[in-house]
């Protein structure tokens, strides 16, 4: 078996994983938002741990139909050995690579400038969308009960928005740490309960070594990706003569 031969059966070998795997999360995507209450009481013990929300089903759809793509495009780009297929898939794993890296290089360098873009959607959601919008308002009470936070910087995030007003005052339990059915700002200040974004900061960096580590796991099979359908598609030119 020529070097070509090999390269190009794992090409298509990898990437039947990816078209599979895709399927599997755009099928489970698909079943959670059609039909979330059989696959909850499938979970059975495991339904409660933040997996109530319809976002997980759109995120599920999103990522898989993007692994379906990925995957038929590297398969019959290989396995027909066309140049345009090939180049396609490359072009999108380099797109998707140097997001990554630029979401990387923001986060890590520009964290106030990251800060800075996701307050500029998390405050106005919090105080227009949250308590009315069923998607927001489940996203929020998922992030805010299992990471034990509070808006996004903290309680103040909630005065003046249209939860407060329509609740007469009251604010999301999770701003209190008392056992109080009520939770309103002076509750919220004395507990002092920290925003979300500074505890999912806090708790990347404790994780460091392992989000680092699959960070660059996730870019290594990227650039393998890369170098196997350019290679592929270099040397088709080749295979032709």
């Amino acid at each position: 078996m020529g070097c070509f031969t090999f390269v190009k059966l794992m090409m298509v070998l990898f990437n039947s994983l990816i078209f599979l795997g895709g399927l599997t999360l755009l099928a489970m995507g698909i079943w959670v938002s059609v039909d979330g209450g059989s696959f909850l009481r499938l979970l059975g013990p495991f339904s409660g741990q933040g997996m109530q929300f319809v976002n997980v089903g759109f995120f599920c759809i999103a990522i898989g139909g993007v692994l379906v793509l990925l995957g038929l495009l590297g398969c019959c780009g290989a396995q027909k050995e066309s140049k345009c297929l090939l180049l396609t898939f490359f072009s999108i794993i380099l797109v998707i690579f140097i997001a990554e890296v630029a979401a990387a290089v923001v986060a890590l360098a520009y964290s106030s400038f990251a800060e800075g873009i996701l307050r500029a959607w998390a405050t106005p959601a919090l105080k227009t969308e949250y308590g009315s919008e069923p998607v927001v308002t489940k996203m929020w009470n998922t992030t805010m009960e299992e990471v034990k936070c509070c808006g996004f910087t903290n309680y103040t995030d909630f005065l003046g928005s249209k939860f407060e007003k329509e609740n007469g005052g009251s604010l999301p339990p999770s701003c209190c740490t008392t056992n109080n059915s009520s939770c309103n700002s002076t509750e919220a200040e004395r507990s002092a309960v920290k925003g979300c974004f500074e505890n999912i900061l806090q708790i990347l960096k404790e994780h460091a070594n392992i989000v680092g580590g699959i960070a660059a796991g996730i870019g290594v099979v990227e650039i393998a990706a890369m170098i196997v359908s350019m290679y592929l598609y270099c040397h088709l030119d080749d295979r032709i003569r």
